[in-house]
């Protein structure tokens, strides 16, 4: 590992997991700094400037001092920064189980095979639908993840089109998610049960426990 290697980090911090196919499960997570989407619903603009630079000895040290080998990284947009792609790679060559938050709108193919995505995919409501890189639907392997936060009937209308056109719920896990405070999670159940579209429902572990916090 080179220790010159850097990145700018928002927050490195124990949880457990709040959603994915991990859920409920201790994780640390690593925090990127910057982000080059503005969606509406956004819950991390903290991240979006900021950040202190940290090598990766001194990345590794905080992760180690939180015992456990489940790490998430996240942002902002994690790869925004083009060292992330090393990290990701570090962490795996050290038996992390490694899974990767991204908006979706930045390219993915050079991610380390053995890391998780979990990619979201933005909804109209999000206010940034035009950014989707479509091309990244073609790194989606059956252990990555496809995530659609829903604002409304209009998302849910559009997201269940989506993984029908393209074939989704055949290649991979797709997560249907009520956007926090806009959408009741009962009612976008309801939607699900009615069309018994092949999604996994989640909530927001981490936000039902502590609420909106940094860090959590």
């Amino acid at each position: 590992m080179s220790s010159d290697q850097r990145l700018k980090i928002t927050e490195i911090f124990l949880s457990l997991q709040g959603e994915a196919l991990t859920v409920g499960i201790p994780t640390s997570f690593v925090r990127l700094t910057g982000c080059p989407l503005r969606c509406g619903y956004c819950d991390t603009e903290y991240a979006f400037s900021g950040g202190e630079w940290m090598d990766f000895d001194q990345i590794f040290r905080r992760l180690s001092a939180n015992k456990t080998r489940y790490v998430t990284v996240t942002g902002g947009e994690p790869l925004a920064q083009r060292t992330c792609i090393d990290l990701l790679v570090a962490l795996c060559d050290s038996d992390y189980q490694v899974s990767l938050e991204t908006s979706g709108a930045l390219d993915v193919s050079a991610v380390d095979p053995r890391v998780v995505k979990v990619m979201d995919i933005k909804t109209p409501g999000s206010g940034e639908e035009s950014r989707n890189l479509l091309q990244n639907l073609d790194c989606i392997c059956e252990r990555d993840q496809v995530k659609f936060v829903i604002c409304d009937r209009r998302d849910y209308e559009w997201s269940r089109d989506f993984i029908a056109d393209h074939g989704l719920s055949d290649r991979c896990e797709v997560l249907f998610s009520p956007s926090y405070q806009r959408l009741e999670a009962s009612q976008l159940a309801e939607w699900i049960l009615q069309d018994v579209l092949p999604v996994r429902m989640q909530i927001q572990l981490h936000k039902l426990l502590w609420g909106n916090q940094p860090g959590r």
